[in-house]
């Protein structure tokens, strides 16, 4: 059975790739030609393809993969209302206020948060955002129209809002920009290919995927300098600047999972693992002296996978979850 973790997340996914025309939107590199995540509608195509700005009402609970402009209005007092924004891994999200009417005074509020919250849990962790948790979230209650334009700094962002007054709302742009090196990633489906590279930058990154996978690590280049190899540690990875873990848990936080695997030995070949928690994680930290680069891939175990744990797999940690 799926944990309450897992319903959440599956919920925001799914209910995203199958909105018939709303907000189905979502690609990801190397994916097998037959996911479900990937089918998009053909007048959504046509739409975009004839450079027309895309335009849907928001939910009081949504999901968005796709650039537009989307308004919300409230016809009944509105008191607990999120919209999760996502996009490729390679993106940053951009958010406008176009309109906003909304009574700050009598308790309305519409916040940004640069990043993910779900039951209090962040994606990505204090420990790897670069910027302190209170400047994470942008209120515009408080900044007005100072700051109408708000960044993410990874591939995920999120607006709360409470709205008291039918009639009251708000219309926001969202687009869409290049990240050349993209550093805390959320994935959008179960399966893919990913190469992570943090150039000469003091800074962890975590690349999170929503369900129990197979990861298969085909290259690892850490605490490379001068074309030589850093001295292999005799015990596993301690003290050493420059490594990738793989972490497993039930929750959004990379803080707060169990540590499954240390890598900080380079390679170029394959280290396979299977994981069977809610949430996987691979996070590469660096001390910022090297050009640190891991290539990956992965898909959603099976069920036939998780009865034979066997080949560089994790026997006993989170398998009687799935």
């Amino acid at each position: 059975m799926l944990s309450a973790f897992q319903f959440q997340c599956h919920f925001i996914l799914i209910f995203l790739a199958a909105s018939k025309g709303e907000t189905r939107y979502l690609e990801v590199r190397d994916a097998s030609e037959d996911e479900p995540f990937l089918l998009l509608s053909e007048d959504l195509k046509r739409e975009l393809s004839a450079g027309q700005i895309y335009r849907r009402s928001l939910r009081c609970i949504d999901m968005l993969s796709i650039e537009g402009q989307f308004t919300f209005t409230a016809n009944q007092p509105q008191l607990h209302c999120a919209t999760f924004f996502i996009g490729e891994p390679e993106e940053l999200i951009t958010i406008n206020y176009d309109f906003v009417n909304i009574d700050c005074q009598g308790g309305d509020f519409l916040k940004v948060f640069d990043g993910w919250i779900l039951k209090g849990e962040k994606f990505p962790s204090s420990l790897d955002h670069p910027l302190p948790t209170s400047q994470r979230y942008v209120d515009f209650c408080e900044s007005g129209s100072i700051q109408r334009s708000i960044r993410s700094s990874q591939n995920v962002a999120m607006i709360f809002f409470r709205i008291h007054q039918p009639g009251n709302g708000f219309t926001i742009t969202v687009k869409k920009n290049t990240n050349l090196f993209p550093c805390n990633v959320i994935s959008q489906t179960p399966s893919g290919r990913f190469t992570m590279v943090i150039p000469h930058q003091h800074r962890n990154c975590s690349f999170s995927i929503i369900y129990p996978v197979v990861i298969k690590i085909s290259d690892l280049i850490v605490g490379h300098l001068n074309g030589l190899f850093l001295k292999k540690p005799t015990a596993g990875c301690a003290g050493v600047g420059d490594f990738v873990e793989l972490l497993g848990g039930a929750g959004l936080d990379p803080s707060k999972m169990f540590p499954l695997a240390d890598l900080c030995h380079s390679f170029h070949g394959s280290a396979q693992m299977k994981i069977g928690c809610d949430n996987t994680v691979l996070r590469m930290v660096s001390s910022g002296k090297h050009v640190n680069r891991v290539t990956f891939e992965y898909h959603q175990l099976d069920m036939q996978e998780t009865e034979n744990r066997k080949e560089n797999s994790i026997e006993e940690f989170c398998f009687p979850s799935i």
